[in-house]
């Protein structure tokens, strides 16, 4: 599960939603996080690229502009060897 959340608290923030196989925690995190500051884009009318708007040094999103704070709720597990199934949750918790 991914959260973009924009520096102007009077907008609106997404949760993006990631489901996948034979990829860890920190893949699927950053996976949904991506997805979550790109959904936000959206907002802004601009087009996304993962890999010009992420800048390591500050561990930000810049948007637009936009300073956007990214995180991620993740949980991964291996599945059982005799292929039986193997589920695994995360969740968030909205506060007002």
């Amino acid at each position: 599960m991914g959260l973009s959340i924009p520096k102007n608290p009077d907008q609106h923030g997404y949760l993006s939603e990631h489901h996948s196989a034979g990829q860890n925690e920190r893949q699927a995190g950053d996976y949904a996080e991506d997805l979550a500051a790109e959904m936000l884009a959206t907002i802004f009318g601009v087009k996304f690229d993962s890999d010009k708007t992420w800048n390591e040094r500050r561990e930000q999103w810049t948007i637009s502009g936009e300073i956007v704070k990214t995180k991620s709720i993740t949980q991964s597990a291996i599945g059982d060897k005799r292929g039986l199934w193997t589920t695994v949750l995360a969740g968030a918790v909205f506060v007002a």
